[in-house]
């Protein structure tokens, strides 16, 4: 028989035991190892039992073991030493406050949303590097003290769990999650009944969620559950499963995400006395309808539409996280106009304007698609990739929202992202570092990214290196081999059959990792281009090779499914199947085996398509060496001291087939010829002495670059804290002007025009010029109804191509002489300095200006000469 309801009956704590109730509860136990063994020595068993997960093992431990342990004078120490230190870090002054206190002026909170979190095994929010991202940038802003609360969704189902059938083919199963089991508590009022936030829906419906807190350290994260009695079936499965349904399904999920989210915001800050956000950062598209809430609420004090997006933008931080278009949500445009309005949500605003700022109103784009990114950033006045190529990558996907304009000038920054070292470096690392330089500064170097702490890897022996790089390999093996066996027992296989799997692996060969998402791009079976050269790497008689794989297909990707099983055959065969092994469910718990204990991270992209890619940097931070395509924040900081670039054939190969087999080709080569050879080579003491001064490369440069911390850092200082200068600008009556402004901008644009162009010194001789010299210019403008006060004149010079194409361009600011002619014209001069030799021109143009504008192209307008327009723009020097 089946239970009708399911609950979980806790056991009642002795006093003395009550703080271990607190530790379970703040997840800072998932990157805390000495909070990890405090509830390791509650029970051993029970803690494998519970798959590490402190609220899962106090609902199972008996009374008659708590008793034992509210005796135990050595575990009360070590409990009351735990509860202090986290209370210390809970409430001393961190990073944030110091800089604070030094004058820095940084928000008073910061809002960040997305769809997915992965903070731990245990609270199964994810389903991949955006979620893990986000999951480390939560931590690591709760190490430096920064005052944040994460916001996403609460999934009954989670993301799926993966097995395999018999013959390879990816199967998905949706456990149901009990937010009762979780390490989650449910936001109250005051007379203890639940938080909600209301949401309405077409037809007189509502959509109803209950908030859901998690303690992440010092950061709260909210996570809203549409799972309540008063919603209809259907509005109860709006938050059933991460990143599945149909179209209306996801607009709801995305509905709920951002304006249901900031409608939690303010909830929690209402009940808890947390300070309101002053900035938004929205994580993807997914929660951009969070700045039509926050409109919304301004309209609703008492400001216009375009003077509340005003202030909304200034205070909106949008980060986006993919290179291809395909890899944004894009809705009907008559979906969307039906869920807001006088129907629906969000009835004060106009449905227009609302379709307005996601609508694919430019040269290339659907005009009936609703964009979520192109919303996030019209939305937002900041905006980054997550690394440096991204970035480049993102300014030309999306130049078309601002015309006119290079592609390098569209105002999309980039922040490379980091990863959380404390939740993903091996405690064996962690202590052998501890033995170095004390444990403190240990802990401070995997947190802050100081990099002088990490310097003093230098100084670890060689031997000790080894040692860990060995012990961590061997731990791995015989994760493989429990792994393989559970898998083999799941896709059918009787113990009898699975002897083999106890000589998978081998605890002393060179042991490559790969294990990520599996859409095309990434190239989940590139190594498998030339099977017989890859049997022969993975059998070679003196330097063979090891390969774990592991990684989920989308559910409706049945491309994807295709390649994990031409992976899992191959894998399965009888005379390699103890050389390559494919795990399935891939997930955090896992990875956290993986990284450490592989001596080489692989990843073969098809450049520029991998934003960032951070699992290689987990790898690295344990002492694991990447070879990669030169994409995400491999391009950005590799070098040869401690890894391999991946040669790519992006501009030789005819089609993607020449080119994988180009790529594949080069990828062998490597492992052979180089990466092989240096592991396997010894030196005079018997060890691979250039192997391991690459490990230690690898920590020194990498270590202090690939942190999350460094990476939040840098957000509170590049984006947060002007996002936040910013907002504080813009009172009701500054956002106004700024509002009416812009308009008045957009209205005289038409007229605004540069009419002449000349250099009045030096005289070129030839087409050439001197360097050194100086070109004195004198431009002659129509600026309409405008004035001098809102335009900027620059001059754009550098070295041109044979297409007269500028690169590398320097702006120069021009200044007006005296007031209008009788035509209404302005004259402008200024010096060029020409500063280069080679081919060398230059171009004028007229820009919006004003004080509260994040960029000059900040309304997507520029006014350049015709090609009639006074004299020639090119100048050529020697």
């Amino acid at each position: 028989m089946k239970a009708i309801r399911r609950f979980t009956v806790r056991p009642v704590l002795p006093e003395s035991l009550r703080p271990l109730s607190d530790l379970a509860r703040n997840l800072r136990w998932s990157w805390h190892t000495e909070t990890r063994e405090l509830f390791q020595a509650v029970d051993p068993e029970g803690w494998v039992a519970a798959g590490g997960d402190p609220v899962r093992l106090l609902g199972t431990v008996p009374s008659r073991r708590l008793a034992e342990l509210a005796g135990d004078r050595c575990f009360l120490r070590r409990l009351t030493e735990a509860s202090d230190d986290l209370d210390d870090y809970l409430n001393g002054s961190r990073w944030y406050q110091k800089q604070n206190d030094e004058g820095a002026e940084l928000p008073g909170a910061v809002a960040y949303f997305s769809p997915e979190f992965g903070v731990t095994a245990a609270l199964p929010q994810y389903s991949g590097g955006l979620g893990i991202l986000a999951g480390d940038h939560l931590k690591a802003a709760s190490d430096l003290g920064l005052p944040l609360i994460g916001v996403g969704l609460l999934y009954r189902h989670g993301y799926f769990r993966q097995s395999l059938t018999r013959d390879g083919w990816q199967q998905e199963h949706y456990p149901v999650l009990d937010p009762n089991e979780l390490p989650v508590s449910l936001l109250r009022e005051p007379d203890g009944t639940p938080t909600q936030v209301v949401l309405a829906l077409p037809g007189g419906r509502s959509l109803r969620a209950h908030i859901w807190q998690a303690h992440v350290g010092r950061v709260p994260l909210l996570m809203l559950d549409s799972d309540v009695e008063e919603n209809a079936a259907s509005e109860r499965d709006v938050t059933d499963r991460l990143y599945g349904g149909g179209s209306e399904h996801r607009l709801l999920q995305e509905m709920l995400l951002g304006i249901g989210g900031v409608r939690a915001v303010r909830a929690y800050c209402r009940l808890t006395g947390h300070a309101e956000p002053e900035v938004f950062h929205t994580n993807e598209g997914h929660a951009g309808f969070l700045g039509l809430e926050r409109i919304r609420e301004l309209g609703a004090q008492g400001l216009e539409f375009d003077a509340a997006l005003e202030s909304v933008r200034a205070g909106t931080v949008f980060t986006t996280h993919t290179p291809v278009p395909a890899g944004i949500d894009r809705f009907d445009r008559e979906l969307v106009a039906h869920h807001f309005g006088d129907q629906g949500e969000l009835p004060g605003l106009d449905v227009g304007r609302i379709l307005q700022l996601g609508m694919e109103t430019y040269p290339g784009g659907e005009p009936n698609l609703f964009n979520m990114a192109v919303m996030g950033l019209r939305l937002a006045q900041r905006a980054n990739g997550v690394s440096t190529l991204h970035g480049a990558v993102s300014r030309s996907m999306f130049a078309g929202l601002w015309p006119g304009f290079d592609p390098e000038e569209v105002p999309i920054t980039s922040v490379t992202n980091g990863v959380h070292a404390p939740t993903w470096v091996a405690p064996e690392v962690i202590r052998l570092g501890a033995r170095q330089s004390g444990l403190s500064r240990t802990e401070e170097a995997l947190s802050v990214g100081d990099s002088q702490r990490w310097d003093a890897v230098a100084d670890i022996a060689d031997t000790d290196i080894w040692d860990l790089r060995r012990t961590l390999r061997e731990q791995l093996v015989q994760e493989v081999r429990e792994r393989l066996r559970a898998s083999w027992r799941q896709r059918g296989a009787g113990e009898a059959e699975l002897g083999w799997v106890d000589d998978v692996l081998d605890p002393g060969v060179l042991t490559i990792g790969f294990a990520r998402r599996v859409p095309s791009y990434k190239r989940l079976t590139l190594m498998l281009r030339d099977r017989d050269r890859l049997m022969e790497l993975l059998l070679h008689p003196t330097r063979p090779i090891q390969i774990v794989v592991a990684g989920k297909a989308h559910p409706a990707d049945d491309g994807g499914k295709r390649l994990v099983q031409e992976l899992v055959r191959f894998s399965d065969d009888p005379r390699v199947r103890h050389r390559v092994v494919f795990l399935p469910d891939y997930g955090m718990r896992m990875a956290q085996k993986l990284y450490p204990g592989c001596d080489v991270w692989l990843n073969n992209p098809l450049r520029p398509l991998e934003a960032c890619g951070t699992s290689g940097m987990k790898a690295a931070l344990n002492g694991c060496l990447n070879l990669s395509v030169l994409d995400g924040w491999w391009d950005e900081w590799f070098e040869p001291d401690f890894g391999w670039a991946i040669p790519t054939a992006d501009g030789a190969a005819t089609d993607d087939d020449r080119r994988d087999e180009l790529e594949a080709n080069a990828l062998y080569d490597l492992i052979e010829q180089r990466v092989a050879p240096r592991f396997y080579d010894r030196g005079p003491g018997g060890l691979p002495d250039r192997w391991i001064e690459m490990v230690r490369q690898t920590l020194v440069t990498l270590g202090p670059k690939v942190l999350a911390g460094r990476m939040v850092r840098e957000y509170v200082e590049r984006l947060y804290a002007p996002a936040a200068h910013a907002r504080r600008s813009l009172d009701p009556d500054t956002a106004r002007e700024l509002a009416v402004w812009k308009a008045g901008v957009r209205t005289a644009w038409p007229q605004v025009a540069v009419d002449h162009v000349e250099a009045l010194t030096p005289t070129a001789v030839n087409g050439t010029a001197e360097l050194g010299s100086t070109l004195a210019l004198r431009v002659r403008v129509a600026l309409g109804a405008l004035g001098p006060d809102d335009v900027e004149v620059q001059a754009v010079a550098g070295r041109v191509d044979p297409d007269d194409a500028i690169g590398e361009a320097h702006t120069f600011p021009l200044k007006p002489r005296g007031g209008p002619d009788l035509e209404g014209r302005w004259v402008y001069e200024g010096p060029l300095v020409l500063d280069r030799t080679g081919a060398f021109g230059y171009t004028v143009r007229i820009l919006p200006a004003h004080r509260l504008l994040a960029t000059h192209a900040d309304l997507g307008l520029v006014a350049v000469p015709s090609e009639t327009t006074g004299e020639a723009a090119g100048v050529l020097m020697r």
